[in-house]
């Protein structure tokens, strides 16, 4: 998906009467770059949301990968892919490689029958270690465990609130995932959107 637009009218953008901010929630395989007053949004089971920011110029963005990487992966929903759309975005828009700060969350391991090589395992080594090639500074981390997790961040300031969520929604969000695993074995990589 290309990076959405931080504007009334981009798709996902809604009033949160919680926080009172206007906010845009990120879905697997979106990215979201932004330099306005409002919140990234997100919920986490075994994916990762990596959220990069430059305070010099108060620009930030979050993505939302569902798998680690794949060396021919051209689509938003590995994370090799995902996090070279993300910074490049910030890059075009105003922000310094040399300022980059990083803060990162999710990568639990909310799926039952996945434990010899559990994805969300797999998806926080693979932020952690693109960061640290990256020479990216982690400020921030909240990976692996076995909770779900709801992420906010303000791409102005980089500031970012992260909620567990009880186990009652663990078994939404894990059989969310196991159905979107399911199509991407039978889903060709290509294309523009992909929603669960």
């Amino acid at each position: 998906m290309n990076a959405i637009p931080a504007a009334a009218a981009a798709p996902g953008t809604y009033f949160d009467a919680e926080l009172q901010t206007r906010a845009i929630k990120l879905l697997p395989a979106d990215y979201v770059v932004s330099d306005q007053p409002l919140a990234l949004i997100t919920l986490l089971g075994s994916c990762v949301a990596a959220c990069l920011y430059d305070n010099a110029v108060a620009l930030g963005g979050m993505n939302h990968f569902m798998l680690p990487g794949d060396s021919d992966a051209v689509c938003s929903r590995y994370g090799v892919h995902a996090m070279e759309l993300l910074i490049n975005e910030l890059l075009k828009r105003g922000a310094r490689r040399s300022r980059l700060q990083a803060k990162v969350f999710g990568g639990g391991n909310v799926l039952n029958g996945f434990h010899n090589d559990p994805i969300g395992t797999r998806n926080a080594c693979f932020v952690l270690d693109y960061l640290a090639a990256e020479r990216i500074p982690l400020m921030a981390q909240d990976l692996g465990d076995i909770h779900p997790r709801k992420v906010c961040f303000f791409p102005q300031s980089g500031r970012t609130l992260v909620k567990r969520l009880p186990s009652a929604r663990t078994d939404v969000i894990a059989d969310a995932e196991r159905a979107y695993y399911g199509r991407l074995k039978r889903e060709p990589v290509s294309g523009s959107v992909e929603l669960f």
